[in-house]
């Protein structure tokens, strides 16, 4: 049988979000979620590669995300921010949307511009803690730091430790250590975003808020 490029393309994207939906459910320790609501909302809260930088239209991952589960899911994504930007909108965002969850991906601006470790820390638990504060849960996305070989920072893990809730680690990581899924060095593409919004759902799903 002769596979064309986009057969063999379509053909990786599904074998990674199998190889991934083996790897989240493997994870059988993690924290859980209440489930949802089919009139809750969703926000996703970030900078640039919540924003959808290096997307084209409706391919950002919240509106894939939202295609993907059938909720209502908010991009309130900014590019640049950096974790004491959201610190000065989420009260806004939070009264605004009035989430039952909140997607949390922040801090690599905060990796680039090397800012210290300590404080942007303590500004995602300000953050997670004026989030539950509203009464919506929170699922935590690791963010890597600038290498020539991407990890996870070690930071998420502390934080969602110490605020009791769900992360999900190594997905951004992984994506972003593949060229053929990035738009330019550190944004994802159309085909990165969709790998990242199925991720979160299978994360989602494993946790049991739906």
């Amino acid at each position: 049988m002769i596979f064309t490029s986009s057969v063999f393309k379509k053909f990786s994207v599904k074998l990674f979000v199998c190889l991934l939906c083996l790897l989240l459910t493997s994870c059988g320790s993690d924290k859980s979620l209440a489930p949802l609501n089919h009139n809750d909302v969703i926000l996703a809260f970030g900078d640039s590669l919540t924003a959808g930088t290096g997307a084209s239209q409706g391919n950002d991952y919240p509106s894939q995300l939202a295609q993907l589960t059938g909720f209502e899911v908010i991009n309130a994504g900014i590019p640049g921010d950096q974790t004491q930007d959201g610190l000065r909108r989420i009260d806004e965002a939070l009264t605004r949307h009035q989430p039952a969850l909140v997607i949390l991906c922040l801090g690599g601006n905060d990796f680039l511009r090397k800012k210290n470790k300590e404080a942007v820390q303590q500004n995602l638990i300000t953050l997670i803690e004026k989030i539950q504060q509203s009464n919506a849960q929170v699922l935590l996305v690791a963010v890597p730091e600038p290498a020539l070989f991407l990890s996870d920072s070690d930071l998420f893990n502390e934080v969602a430790e110490q605020m009791n809730v769900p992360l999900l680690d190594d997905l951004l990581t992984d994506l972003l250590s593949d060229s053929e899924l990035k738009s330019d060095t550190i944004h994802l593409n159309n085909q990165g975003y969709q790998l990242f919004a199925a991720g979160i759902q299978e994360k989602l799903q494993q946790l049991g808020a739906f």
